[in-house]
């Protein structure tokens, strides 16, 4: 069971810390793994656009649906809701985006809650898969699910076709079976460099703009470049896309960077946007990378004993991740580092699991 703390109903204020979509996120999978009740306002307050948008509407679409919640402003635009949900329940569900808006947002939403639905269930979205402000779908599979998995969940995920800015299109299966147990994490030490595994990819654009991005790579990391290799990948697509993931495998983690490609973007700045972020990690004590930590707060929340993870850098992301949990969960969460620097995430429960 999830541990439960007293007050049945919060008031969340959306503009607390970063103010973006990911108070709401977190909010929405939380509510539905607690069975709590939410109100918030100010959703999105700082960002150009505040309010809800067709993204961040899905997310609560897709949370409604498979919590069988009660809901109460889920409008574009909207700056307040309010969610009940009535309990989780598994099974088939289909949600289409509409937009280039992104599907891991909206999935990342709802998968925790459904491996705790006590079914198999299976989830397809449409939208965006390699969009600017959000986890590609090859970061969500080859980096963010392999930590899931470390610590229980059972999720499978499977791209159907990729879709890019600002077409959308793309089409994303997951398969959530139930999970028994969630594991602490204990990630503080990173190791040897062991491996580089990258993948180079472009979608109706000639293989040469993969190519350049590979050699591009290579050339920026230098002396890292032996053990280094980059797969060229072409995706199918309705639209043009490209992009370059790298992947470090160290003896005790692994952290993950891409760079996605624009119109007008030149296929070297692809790859350099990926590989500037992959020498600044390695110049860090970090055992993750600092996009991966605030992903993991929420599951390590719910793990039976202690969790502690040195990340290359503590963000706002981060910070308000943290607070929205413990909003929800009777946890401690204590976070040594400043904001831009590295630091350590220390996560225990206050209440036994039963």
């Amino acid at each position: 069971m999830i541990p439960q703390t007293s007050e049945r109903f919060i008031s969340i204020n959306g503009a607390l810390g970063e103010g973006g979509g990911q108070v709401l996120r977190s909010s929405l999978a939380l509510s539905l793994i607690t069975n709590r009740s939410f109100t918030i306002v100010n959703i999105r307050k700082h960002r150009t656009k505040p309010g809800l948008m067709a993204q961040h509407l899905k997310a609560v679409e897709a949370a409604a649906a498979i919590g069988m919640a009660r809901v109460e402003g889920s409008q574009l635009g909207s700056q307040a809701l309010t969610f009940e949900p009535s309990g989780v329940r598994s099974g088939p569900y289909h949600f289409d985006i509409g937009t280039a808006g992104s599907t891991s947002l909206v999935l990342q939403t709802i998968l925790l809650p459904l491996s705790f639905a006590g079914g198999d269930s299976t989830v397809t979205v449409i939208g965006g898969t390699h969009v600017p402000w959000s986890p590609c779908f090859h970061y969500l599979e080859r980096h963010w699910l392999y930590y899931m998995r470390e610590m229980g969940f059972r999720i499978e995920l499977e791209l159907n076709q990729a879709g890019f800015y600002p077409r959308g299109g793309g089409s994303v299966r997951a398969v959530i079976h139930p999970v028994d147990a969630v594991v602490p994490m204990i990630l503080t030490h990173r190791g040897e460099l062991k491996k580089i595994r990258g993948t180079s990819a472009v979608a109706n654009l000639n293989v040469s703009v993969a190519v350049r991005q590979k050699v591009q790579a290579i050339k920026q990391l230098g002396d890292l470049s032996r053990v280094a290799e980059i797969e060229i990948m072409q995706l199918r697509s309705p639209s043009k896309g490209t992009f370059l993931l790298l992947i470090g495998e160290f003896e005790d983690s692994q952290c993950c960077f891409y760079g996605l490609g624009a119109l007008r973007k030149r296929a070297e700045s692809v790859a350099d946007d990926a590989v500037s972020e992959f020498l600044a990690f390695l110049a860090s004590d970090g055992a993750i990378d600092h996009y991966l930590a605030d992903q993991l707060v929420l599951p390590m929340a719910l793990a039976r004993g202690a969790s502690e993870i040195r990340t290359s850098k503590v963000t706002q992301h981060l910070t308000t991740n943290a607070s929205i949990v413990k909003m929800f969960l009777p946890v401690s969460i204590e976070i040594d580092g400043g904001i831009g620097h590295p630091g350590s995430i220390h996560i225990r429960p206050t209440q036994t699991l039963e």
